[in-house]
């Protein structure tokens, strides 16, 4: 892909998606073709803020490469799907303690390191 629908995000700033041009579906991460009709797509920002739809903790550090662990070691962390007012649903690391995660909870979202980072939302 090339232009709008390759450029990656900065970490901290809102996800890039699409969205299609026939049917509206949107999709991230950005594609040129629609999932649902195959019609062209074009570039959307999508929403920063969402609903944490599931969630688990990783306990076991991922496959290197790409993952490189750090410094002093891996960590458990909290990783969920966060669904977007657009209908999409986004993997995204959480920057939310494990006892503090509950589903239904609104969640901030931006493009992180490597993957989305997600926070618990002010409301």
């Amino acid at each position: 892909m090339e232009g709008a629908l390759s450029a990656a995000a900065e970490s901290g700033s809102r996800l890039r998606g699409s969205r299609c041009a026939h049917c509206a579906v949107a999709a991230y991460p950005a594609r040129p073709g629609c999932p649902r009709c195959g019609g062209p797509a074009e570039p959307v920002v999508l929403s920063a803020t969402g609903t944490l739809w599931t969630w688990t903790v990783q306990r076991y550090a991922p496959k290197a490469p790409p993952y490189v662990p750090p410094a002093a070691g891996f960590t458990p962390f909290a990783v969920g799907y966060v669904e977007l007012p657009e209908g999409v649903r986004v993997l995204a690391a959480l920057d939310i303690p494990p006892e503090g995660a509950e589903i239904g909870m609104p969640v901030t979202v931006t493009a992180g390191d490597g993957v989305p980072r997600a926070t618990g939302a002010v409301v």
